[in-house]
């Protein structure tokens, strides 16, 4: 059997990832500059939700386990000249939470709330586009 010379076999392995993802190379381009969780809600917190703000980043929730604590962040997509960012996480049965705000250049938090035997919100907001998630995330 002839094998194909490298330059087909980068062309088959292209057309076989567009033909496999079903979204062409502008999903690819999505997710190369898509925001991912920085780790700033520290160790023990794993990435239980997010929601992406418009086209310039991401709002994570994460959860704590041992702490029972949940907590958020807004991060940009592209870090740069200080924009408006703001993150926050409430309990939905009675209100309380945390937010931080202000000009940021990459993220905004992270901010916390006792998540144990209540339902969760959070949002995130960067420039004028902004996202929210809940009530849900109930523990």
């Amino acid at each position: 059997m002839r094998r194909l010379p490298r330059s087909a076999r980068r062309i088959m392995t292209v057309i076989g990832t567009l033909v496999l993802t079903g979204t062409g190379m502008a999903a690819t381009a999505t997710t190369a500059y898509a925001a991912s969780y920085n780790g700033v809600c520290g160790t023990g917190y794993s990435l239980v939700d997010s929601a992406a703000i418009g086209n310039v980043g991401t709002v994570f929730l994460t959860w704590n386990g041992s702490t029972g604590k949940n907590c958020a962040v807004a991060v940009r997509n592209t870090p740069g000249a200080a924009v408006w960012m703001e993150a926050w996480v409430s309990r939905t049965a009675d209100g309380g939470g945390d937010i931080d705000n202000g000009y940021f250049t990459s993220y905004a938090g992270p901010v916390y709330i006792d998540g144990r035997n209540t339902c969760i919100a959070f949002s995130g907001t960067i420039g004028s586009q902004s996202a929210t998630r809940g009530p849900g995330h109930c523990g």
